[in-house]
């Protein structure tokens, strides 16, 4: 049977999650997220691609990337990590360096939470900071999809891994593992 990759990506206008099983150790995954690796798969030729990443793994320390756009504009982003809990947890800020047109410069945090399961790894993506900017979120929200969908990609090309979405998440609210006394605006 083929698989066909289904992501699903939600918000309830201030917080963003996605969560999605990938049938690789979480190390695997953690060692995509926060190395230059990235560079190789977040990105796609017709939207945009990372570029320069760079990161002091470490509690305070800083990273950065370039998003370069299909049509070559060069858009950085950065922030810096708060939470390092290799191969488990990754909690970090996020801020672009430029006016995005619904998020303008605001800083949010993200979440990655890597929970091993007896077929690989479930990663749960908590993306907060979005209060008072519903349409911001929308968007973040569908691109967090388009994210999972490209490290399913990757992980599939170079492990033979499968990648299935979790259970959507009916309660935002309600989410066990979005750490919420992080994503204040």
């Amino acid at each position: 049977m083929m698989h066909i990759p289904r992501v699903q990506s939600m918000t309830n206008g201030e917080t963003i999650m996605a969560s999605a099983e990938i049938e690789a150790p979480p190390e695997r995954i953690f060692g995509a997220l926060v190395s230059r690796e990235i560079e190789q798969w977040w990105g796609s030729a017709d939207t945009y691609r990372m570029a320069d990443w760079s990161a002091d793994l470490r509690i305070g320390g800083r990273w950065t990337v370039i998003v370069r756009t299909a049509d070559g504009s060069d858009l950085p982003a950065s922030g810096e990590f708060l939470e390092i809990e290799a191969p488990r947890r990754i909690v970090q800020t996020r801020a672009y360096a430029w006016d995005h047109p619904t998020l303008g410069r605001r800083q949010t945090t993200v979440a990655w939470l890597l929970q091993p399961t007896a077929t690989g790894t479930r990663l749960t993506i908590c993306h907060g900071g979005f209060a008072g900017l519903s349409q911001a979120a929308a968007e973040h929200a569908e691109g967090w999809g388009r994210v999972l969908a490209w490290l399913q990609d990757y992980v599939e090309a170079g492990n033979s891994a499968r990648l299935r979405v979790a259970p959507a998440i009916a309660d935002l609210g309600a989410a066990p593992h979005c750490p919420a006394g992080h994503f204040s605006p």
